[in-house]
């Protein structure tokens, strides 16, 4: 084997395991990838879960810059404790938005002031998949991923 051969074949073992370290389980891409499958695929905004465990009220902005307009949540998935309640706060940009739940457990008005809010507490473990109903095509979702314990290897 010659030296071009020789350094070739250390390159690409040197490539594989350098992409075995920034794949896979070990930091949390692949439990993104399981948990959401493609929700947040056109959610141009979404770059990852945000942790707010511990925290017995998280804001989430309705209307935020994203998407190409104001057609996002932000965050748009929050990870918390149990017992946690969100309150999406209107930001009054983008047009009428509300929140829905993916399956209808929960939905909104729609509403496109400033000084709308709804709130919502959560009590049992899951991952809860919302949208706003009139952007969704626009990639205007959200999640809220409500975990035992506290902290997260998650962004």
């Amino acid at each position: 084997m010659d030296r071009r051969t020789l350094l070739r074949s250390l390159g690409g073992a040197g490539a594989l395991a350098l992409a075995g370290c920034l794949g896979g389980s070990g930091n949390g891409a692949a439990t993104e990838s399981d948990r959401y499958g493609d929700w947040f695929r056109n959610t141009d905004n979404f770059d990852g879960t945000v942790d707010r465990t511990g925290q017995d009220e998280v804001s989430v902005a309705v209307g935020a810059s994203g998407n190409n307009g104001n057609l996002a949540f932000d965050p748009p998935a929050v990870r918390v404790s149990p017992g946690t309640t969100i309150v999406w706060d209107w930001t009054g940009d983008g047009g009428l938005h509300n929140v829905v739940e993916q399956q209808g457990a929960f939905e909104s008005e729609l509403r496109n002031s400033d000084e709308y809010t709804y709130e919502r507490t959560f009590e049992e473990p899951g991952t809860v998949l919302y949208v706003c109903s009139p952007h969704r095509s626009q990639g205007m979702r959200g999640a809220v991923v409500v975990a035992e314990g506290g902290g997260s290897t998650e962004a």
